[in-house]
């Protein structure tokens, strides 16, 4: 199960958000910026804009204070010229202010827009280049969240909160120097709430870090058992096992819902206990305010525009308090996709390494062991010796390593001893997509992606023309069955075929195999998913078009590879048998024992 296999690879601490240090945190914050830098541009814009903004905005308080005082004066002295003098500059002061707070966000969401797509483009193609051994441990859901939840969730920092502290830092420097330009005694009261708000801040910080790190784990293992419910799904019922993955998958759910119920009761804790810190503040602004009015040392203007001014000094910092628990969402969602930016990709080709200009086909394996896991070996000191133009065919057991050999002939995996050649090239020594393309690959797990039925079957080969796709249908026995469609090859096939049966599938996927010119074939279980009837046309069919191809086959229904030019027969590892059909059935030994299990 995808659930259990990422639980296995993950470190609990790092899950836990334990495993990950204070340099490692700061430097997904560190990257984030090196994204953002890319559009300096329009950041440095924002920010401006953001400075006119909050300056527009400032003014506004002394204003109000100016109008109080003139209210103030008394009744028959009054002058309201000058009161809606002062009213109508705040108007147009703050209606400028909130304009240009519009642009900024404007600004700021086609920002984040750029930058998710840019990382979106970072990780796909580092997942191209990533090896196969990661996606084998990685749950394919978690991998899906990584892309789309956790991108999200850094752009939208970028996007909203960004311009969120970029407003408040303003406004609280601003605020801050005119409250002391205003009364620096009265400014004195800041001096015990600043300290004990950033204090609370800085506390609650420690531990809401590390449960949003828990919760982006929880919700990437959430999608990876998802993803693997939903591919077996019709598995399920036919098991009449829903009841059962129903609570399995709540206790997944469960566990990704009480990660967030933690992350976010800690996190709405901040905002409100900080707001309670600066109304604490804003009630001393207001009784030593008093004081100091009876004293003659301010007058009723100043205290007017000092209290606007500490509601503007105090409100951003209330929202900062707010936002930081989005923040720290951010970047434990950051850090998550930053770590599978930093995944060792596949060695690189070596510098000399060797690009055939035409391949012939010869093939062999020398006294070559492999295993996944370093203190676990699969294959023991195989050797194999296929020339051109032959067909090999590998039979034996489940778990015996035949799908290993496969994956090493195509250098998904590299070998931990021993050798593989290719027309007396060591494979390492050949560049690694030109060993790849001198393959076509038809397996037993089908891939069609979205698209026609022509262009599913031409993937393999660029150019092609609708001639060659349907004389490779022809091929394949599945052209009479295309032609029954209401749009013949150009009907738009479902994701990944879900809207024609696996045989069909199957079959298309021999076609786009059978058209791929390539020197070497691999067909693990290839007809499988296909009656004995049209098994029997196909391999017909494929023996005419394989020839001068070296064809490599693994079968479980010996039926199909008795006309093999030779079969080997792997249990544990090792080659305990191998010959012609004829062969290994005189010597009535390890094959023998197989074939007549499925005949008789």
């Amino acid at each position: 199960m995808p659930a259990e296999r990422w639980k296995s690879n993950s470190n609990p601490d790092d899950f836990m958000g334990k495993g990950r240090s204070l340099k490692d945190r700061s430097g997904a914050f560190l990257r984030l910026v090196h994204y953002a830098a890319q559009f300096r541009f329009y950041i440095l814009l924002a920010l401006v804009l953001c400075l006119v903004s909050n300056v527009l905005a400032l003014i506004g308080p002394i204003l109000a204070g100016k109008a109080i005082a003139e209210a103030a004066a008394g009744a028959g002295n009054v002058n309201f010229t000058r009161v809606f003098y002062y009213a109508k500059r705040m108007l147009i002061f703050y209606v400028s202010s909130s304009l240009l707070t519009l642009v900024i966000n404007f600004i700021m969401m086609h920002t984040g827009r750029r930058i998710g797509q840019r990382m979106r483009r970072d990780v796909f193609d580092k997942l191209m280049r990533l090896p196969v051994r990661y996606f084998d441990r990685n749950a394919a859901g978690d991998i899906i969240s990584r892309v789309s939840y956790d991108i999200d969730v850094a752009c939208l920092c970028i996007s909203t909160d960004l311009v969120q502290i970029m407003t408040s830092l303003v406004t609280v420097a601003g605020s801050f120097l005119m409250m002391i330009y205003i009364s620096p005694i009265l400014s004195l009261t800041m001096c015990v709430t600043i300290p004990l708000a950033l204090y609370y801040t800085t506390h609650m910080s420690r531990i809401t870090r590390p449960l949003f790190s828990k919760r982006s784990a929880a919700y990437g293992k959430m999608n990876g058992c998802a993803e693997e419910y939903f591919s077996g799904q019709k598995t399920i019922l036919a098991y009449g096992r829903e009841d059962t993955y129903l609570g399995k998958f709540d206790e997944v759910n469960d566990e990704a819902a009480d990660a967030y119920y933690n992350a976010q009761y800690y996190g709405m804790t901040i905002g409100p206990t900080v707001g309670c810190i600066n109304n604490i503040g804003l009630a001393m602004v207001g009784m030593f305010g008093a004081l100091l009015y009876l004293m003659g040392t301010v007058t009723l203007e100043h205290i007017s525009s000092f209290v606007l001014y500490s509601r503007k000094f105090s409100g951003p910092i209330n929202e900062i308090a707010n936002i930081i628990n989005e923040i720290y969402s951010a970047l434990s969602a950051a850090d998550r996709v930053f770590r599978l930016l930093d995944e060792p990709e596949e060695e690189p080709d070596r510098e000399d390494a060797v690009i055939p200009e035409q391949v012939k086909g010869d093939v062999e394996l020398r006294d070559v062991s492999f295993g996944y896991d370093p203190d676990k070996m699969i294959i023991h000191h195989f050797n194999l010796k296929a020339d051109a133009g032959k067909l090999i065919a590998i039979v034996g057991p489940t778990g015996a390593g035949k799908t290993t050999i496969i994956n090493l002939l195509m250098r998904f995996y590299d070998v931990d001893e021993g050798e593989i050649r290719v027309d007396e090239h060591e494979i390492r020594d050949l560049a690694r997509s030109s060993l790849r393309r001198s393959y076509a690959m038809v397996l037993q797990d089908t891939w069609l992606f979205g698209g026609t039925i022509y262009e599913n079957i031409a993937y393999g080969k660029e150019g092609a023309t609708r001639e060659e796709v349907i004389a490779a249908a022809k091929a394949a026995n599945i052209h009479h069955y295309i032609m029954l469609l209401p749009d013949g090859y150009d009907t738009v096939l479902g994701e990944d075929g879900g809207n024609i049966s696996k045989g069909q599938k199957q079959m298309l996927t021999i076609a786009r195999a059978m058209l791929y010119d390539a020197k070497m074939l691999i067909l693990d279980e290839a007809t499988s998913n296909v009656d004995t009837n049209t098994e029997r046309q196909i391999q017909a069919a494929m023996r005419g078009l394989m020839h001068d191809k070296t064809c490599f086959v693994i079968a479980h229904r010996l039926s199909t590879i008795q006309n093999a030019d030779r079969i080997l027969v792997v249990s544990q590892g090792n080659v305990v048998e191998q010959g012609t059909h004829r062969e290994l059935m005189e010597q009535k030994g390890f094959y023998y024992g197989l074939y007549a299990s499925q005949f008789e």
